[in-house]
């Protein structure tokens, strides 16, 4: 996980709340180097934010996280905005929570579906049921996205780098994201879809955008183009 981070303090106006997994820092790197004003960075690894991690609605209606540390890292954000919640957030919030798809595509996860050849029929993947699996693995973020839209905030979420570790099934990281996708659109998200901009032929992240050191992040060009398509979206 990247350490969490703001480029901003009161009284410099902040142009978004950036909340998410290690993916979002990246994003805020760029940001950091452009001179573009922000509150918030990373508050946990990827999969801490599919299964359920908030607690019920407080008496005001508005988000509680279940564990402590992310907890603490997002109410100091808001405390840089002077706002007790996110209902009084007025600023655009940049999250990439529910994006790790390549977790969800654990290959294991998905040995019960293979056939004789040992791969994932793409039948499955256009399937009900797929969908009804990749929904229940990401049902956390998915009801974080329902309440961003009940308190009318806008939500911006950069897809993640197009990288699949070994561990992870390709046809299902592609398929499964596409599911996410079609479930935060649905939800009124903004997706940063970048994917013509930093994919190779087969679909995957070029070299260029790619962290050198790992196998799942995006490097600082990468958090460029996030960055560069966010002031292009009025940030």
């Amino acid at each position: 996980m990247t350490t969490p981070y703001s480029t901003t303090t009161p009284p410099v106006p902040a142009r978004f709340l950036l909340l998410g997994d290690s993916h979002a820092g990246c994003v805020g790197r760029a940001a950091q180097q452009a001179g573009l004003p922000f509150v918030g960075g990373p508050v946990g690894s990827g999969r801490d934010f599919l299964g359920p991690f908030l607690d019920d609605l407080d008496d005001k209606g508005d988000l509680v996280f279940r564990d402590a540390e992310p907890r603490r890292l997002v109410r100091e954000f808001l405390d840089v905005f002077g706002v007790t919640g996110f209902a009084g957030l007025g600023v655009p919030l940049v999250c990439t929570f529910g994006l790790s798809a390549h977790t969800v595509a654990t290959r294991q996860n998905w040995d019960i579906h293979r056939d004789r050849h040992g791969t994932v029929p793409e039948r499955f993947l256009r399937s009900g049921l797929f969908a009804d699996l990749v929904r229940a693995g990401v049902r956390g973020a998915l009801a974080f996205y329902d309440r961003t839209a009940a308190l009318g905030l806008r939500v911006l979420v950069p897809l993640p780098p197009q990288r699949v570790p070994g561990m992870s099934d390709a046809s299902v990281f592609f398929a499964a994201q596409d599911v996410i996708g079609a479930e935060l659109r649905a939800r009124g998200v903004e997706l940063v879809d970048l994917r013509a901009r930093v994919t190779d032929g087969s679909g995957h992240q070029r070299p260029v955008f790619c962290q050198a050191d790992d196998t799942i992040h995006g490097n600082l060009a990468f958090g460029r183009l996030v960055v560069a398509e966010l002031l292009d979206r009025g940030l």
